[in-house]
């Protein structure tokens, strides 16, 4: 294995982790439920007291099977390690809650949705998942092209009309509340705080500051042509992509 991979894994552990921390911590004590596989299985824990670590195992394994037939090994084996992990750190820490206790259910609903939402949005930063429902939604999309969103609406839209009935609606109004914000974070997460944005630069200096931007700052630019609408006079503009940050600094200006 590379040294990208092993990070890969490295990473994949360590939001397995949080988010097991979010869900013992936080979510489980509450009643409240989650998205995915780790929702059926929070669902399967309430009716039944056994830990939700060992549903989510039980429940990927067919998930698995059909992900090794439809889709991306690489995606898959990554996948494995999240389930695996996420079971082995809903096991080892579900007791947490006895050292750790939250009995603000909103504090529970928003430090819950964050973490966890922080947890999965490393795992998906780095082309993995915690299978179940993601892998399903992986497979539905590529036989009908739907809306990755759309699918996750849906599937998880299920799990909360079963939590009505598993546990109450005023839970379930939060379970809302918690995996809007999760969703979130999730964005977030995968995305990057520091998001890039698109500059168009009009100066006589075209190529002393499109030099800059590559010398200094590291970035490719691109020569756009445009005439002055009063003047008539043709330019070169710098086109480019800027982090906020790069963006603020000006270390292109001349």
């Amino acid at each position: 294995m590379n040294i990208k991979n092993f990070k890969r894994l490295l990473w994949v552990s360590l939001g397995s982790l949080i988010y097991a921390l979010a869900i013992n911590i936080f979510i489980s004590p509450h009643k409240l439920l989650s998205g995915g596989i780790a929702g059926i299985s929070l669902l399967a824990q309430y009716m039944t007291n056994v830990p939700s670590g060992y549903w989510v195992f039980i429940l990927n394994i067919p998930v698995f099977i059909l992900g090794l037939k439809k889709i991306d090994k690489d995606f898959v084996f990554f996948s494995l390690v999240g389930m695996l992990t996420m079971s082995l750190f809903l096991v080892l820490t579900k007791d947490i809650s006895s050292l750790i206790s939250i009995d603000d259910l909103v504090m529970s609903t928003v430090f819950g949705a964050v973490l966890s939402g922080l947890g999965m949005g490393i795992i998906f930063r780095n082309r993995a998942s915690q299978g179940g429902t993601d892998i399903i939604a992986v497979i539905i999309r590529q036989k009908n092209g739907a809306k990755m969103s759309t699918l996750y609406f849906i599937l998880n839209g299920l799990i909360v009309v079963l939590g009505v009935f598993a546990t109450n609606l005023k839970l379930t109004l939060y379970t809302v509340s918690l995996m809007y914000i999760k969703s979130l974070v999730i964005d977030k997460v995968i995305e990057g705080f520091d998001q890039k944005k698109i500059v168009m630069i009009v100066t006589s200096k075209a190529e002393e500051v499109s030099k800059k931007i590559m010398t200094e700052i590291g970035r490719g630019t691109t020569y756009l042509y445009g005439e002055g609408a009063y003047t008539g006079e043709k330019k070169k503009i710098i086109y480019c992509l800027l982090t906020t940050k790069e963006l603020n600094n000006q270390r292109f200006s001349t």
